[in-house]
């Protein structure tokens, strides 16, 4: 697999690049023509794509080290228990007596704040996203997350880890749906007291324990770190420059002051995810800049794709509906599930949907949505009270979907596996 992917690149690869580096060739520029014109990209950045490769075989090393302390043997100096890291997480690391090392060491990180943190622009980039309400999931789910999911590597190591396929599919949806649920809520971001800083950090440390897990048999000379900064960095911009492109295609205007704070609010988040400085921006033109070199980078499509893709769109039955009487359920789930490939079908396009193994659709549900949109945020957004109100209807979109998905069960994130 290794040759075959050096040679689909066409390119010479060193010993700091994993072969997947740029192995997509012309299906990648094919599919990075849109983002390239709506993201203002004039040229490409050679220097910048060669950090990028670079970066495929670096990690979150502050969180490594701390993965390392808790792997490490009962009794062996330095050594951290599961206990003292969630007494640091509900508590701060000034709760924890006779702390290790490795977890002073990482708690001093996280619960300080970088010398460019606005807290105030934070707050309003968590309020921004709260209005975009559904429009905001629906483009984290279909063009961040399913788009996601045309490239070899994360979607290979989603596979092997068990995260989104099978019977987890639901489960890690809703997780995933409550991370960014919470990063909508007042103050939710504040060292040890909100809820968003501590399934922030909790995620940052779930990855690193995958990354120490997988380290010794994942195929490093073909993906890289099995979680490694070019892929963290990946997540990050379809988290934040996608959401904005996603969300302007959808009909939502999003102002140079909203991106702005948007940007801002998932800069700190990812700075809390161990993401490099390099991939940290809150300008939507270098994200968007960052994120196409980062798409041109890639390798091709892997049979996990498909699989993942498929996997999201048949969760869409498992889903309860509140509101709805059980007879209509059905009805309601094959409503979500045509929705959901409509969108999917106007945001990834022909060749994605045919490589994913996915049904097209018409593009009715992008109409209705971009009509009720230009309603919504155009007109009767700035009636008086207008942005309060879509404040408070994000808040109850966001609460609907994670009782959809959830199901009554407890709202929180993935376990953390020792």
């Amino acid at each position: 697999m290794t040759t075959e992917l050096a040679t689909a690149a066409g390119t010479p690869t060193g010993p700091s690049y994993p072969t997947r580096f740029r192995a997509g060739g012309d299906r990648n520029r094919r599919l990075g023509r849109p983002l390239k014109v709506v993201g203002r990209v004039k040229a490409v950045d050679e220097e910048l794509l060669n950090r990028i490769g670079a970066a495929m075989n670096e990690r979150d090393e502050l969180g490594g080290r701390l993965a390392d302390a808790i792997r490490l043997r009962a009794g062996t100096p330095g050594k951290i228990e599961m206990a003292q890291f969630r007494q640091a997480l509900a508590g701060g690391i000034g709760s924890v007596p006779d702390a290790p090392p490795a977890l002073v060491e990482f708690f001093a990180e996280v619960q300080a704040e970088p010398d460019w943190l606005d807290r105030a622009l934070v707050e309003e980039g968590a309020a921004v996203m709260r209005r975009l309400g559904q429009n905001a999931q629906d483009v984290l789910l279909q063009l961040s997350l399913v788009g996601g999911y045309r490239f070899g590597g994360p979607t290979d190591l989603l596979v092997a880890t068990g995260g989104l396929t099978g019977g987890q599919t639901l489960r890690r949806l809703a997780e995933t749906q409550k991370w960014g649920a919470s990063l909508t809520n007042p103050a939710s971001l504040v060292p040890v007291d909100g809820e968003a800083w501590r399934l922030t950090v909790h995620v940052r440390l779930m990855h690193a324990l995958v990354n120490h897990a997988f380290e010794d048999q994942w195929d490093a000379a073909t993906w890289g770190l099995p979680i490694n900064q070019a892929d963290q960095a990946s997540t990050l911009g379809l988290f934040d420059g996608v959401l904005i492109i996603g969300a302007r295609a959808l009909g939502v205007p999003v102002s140079q002051r909203e991106s702005r704070a948007l940007m801002h609010l998932w800069k700190y988040v990812g700075w809390l995810m161990g993401v490099h400085e390099d991939f940290l921006v809150d300008d939507e033109w270098e994200r968007h800049r960052i994120d196409y070199h980062v798409l041109l980078a890639q390798g091709p499509i892997t049979d996990a794709g498909p699989q993942l893709a498929q996997a999201v769109v048949d969760a869409q039955a498992e889903r309860s509906y509140p509101g709805w009487p059980a007879p209509l359920q059905g009805a309601r789930a094959r409503y979500e599930r045509e929705r959901l490939l409509s969108m999917l079908t106007v945001f990834l396009g022909p060749e994605s949907m045919r490589e994913l193994g996915l049904p097209m659709r018409p593009p009715w549900a992008h109409a209705y949505l971009f009509g009720l949109n230009t309603l919504r945020y155009r007109v009767l957004g700035h009636l008086p009270g207008g942005r309060d109100r879509l404040w408070r209807w994000g808040g109850r979109r966001a609460q609907w979907l994670l009782d959809s998905y959830f199901q009554g069960e407890r709202e929180d994130v993935g376990k953390l596996t020792v």
